[in-house]
This record gives structure tokens, C-alpha cells and sequence, in this order.
């Protein structure tokens, strides 16, 4: 899938990611600090992505559904770099990966601190709290956990 606007591109070609790029950015946010490389090569093999390219063909942003693509998607790990914010760029990639083919129409979460506004214009609505539990990492991700007495 690509998509063109104003210069910029979408694809959902895991391939043509920049790696790199996407962990320099992730290993800052606030929901992945330290964020291991590993750790976000595995994310990506096993997710849906959306790579956001600039007219030169930079990775711009990043976007992945972490879904069974039948019931259920995570929407996750979306950016968009500081050079190309201000155009919309980001309600665009949200856009394009919650209308994917493979999850449109289909129950799509996320979790977020800051672009409330972003998504509820997609119809996201707060969850209920006490229906969702979580069960929090005990070590990083890919290690065991402690044994229990």
C-alpha cells in the first residue's frame, strides 16, 4: 500500500523502514525510553507498519497495528519527526493505518498522553478502566522473568 500527498509518501513496506531511525526516535519517547534496537526490529517484524517518507525519501514518521486483522489492532509507536510536524502529517498516518484494508472496521485501541485530540477525531473514545487490565513487564521484554518463591 502507498499513499502520496504534498511531496510525502505512506507504505506499509517493512522493508524500506529505516531502521535506525524509528529506534533514535523511540529509544526518546516517553512510552519506550531505552527502548532496546531488538526490541524494536521484533515490534516491526511482527506488526503492521507505516513508514511516512519525506519528498527526499527520508523515514518522516512511523506508525504500527500490532493486530489479528479479524477482531483486534493496538495502534502504536506513532511519530512523526520534528522537521516535518505542522502539516498535518500525523492525522494523515493515523488516517491511512486505521483505514488500512486489513483492520477497517475492526476494534482498534491505543494508548496515548498527549493527542487525545488527534484521535478522538477518529472516533476514539476513553476506555472503560474497569474493564482493561494490564499485566506490566517484570523484565525487559525477551528476558526471563524472576522465579517465584
Amino acid at each position: 500500500m502507498k499513499q502520496r500527498r504534498d511531496g510525502y509518501q505512506i507504505s506499509s513496506d517493512p522493508h524500506r523502514l529505516d531502521r535506525e531511525a524509528i529506534w533514535r526516535f523511540l529509544r526518546t519517547a516517553y512510552w519506550s525510553p531505552d527502548i532496546a534496537r531488538d526490541i524494536v526490529d521484533r515490534a516491526i517484524d511482527n506488526s503492521l507498519v507505516f513508514g511516512l517518507y519525506g519528498p527526499d525519501g527520508e523515514q518522516a514518521g512511523f506508525a504500527r497495528l500490532v493486530t489479528d486483522r479479524a477482531r483486534f489492532a493496538w495502534l502504536a509507536d506513532v511519530f512523526v519527526l520534528d522537521a516535518h510536524r505542522g502539516n498535518g502529517l500525523g492525522v494523515w498516518l493515523v488516517e491511512t493505518a486505521i483505514n488500512h484494508p486489513d483492520v477497517a472496521g475492526i476494534r482498534v485501541v491505543l494508548g496515548t498522553l498527549d493527542a487525545h485530540g488527534l484521535y478522538e477525531r477518529f472516533g476514539f473514545q476513553a476506555l472503560d478502566a474497569a474493564r482493561w487490565m494490564e499485566r506490566p513487564a517484570a523484565a525487559p521484554a525477551g528476558r526471563s522473568r524472576p522465579a517465584a518463591d
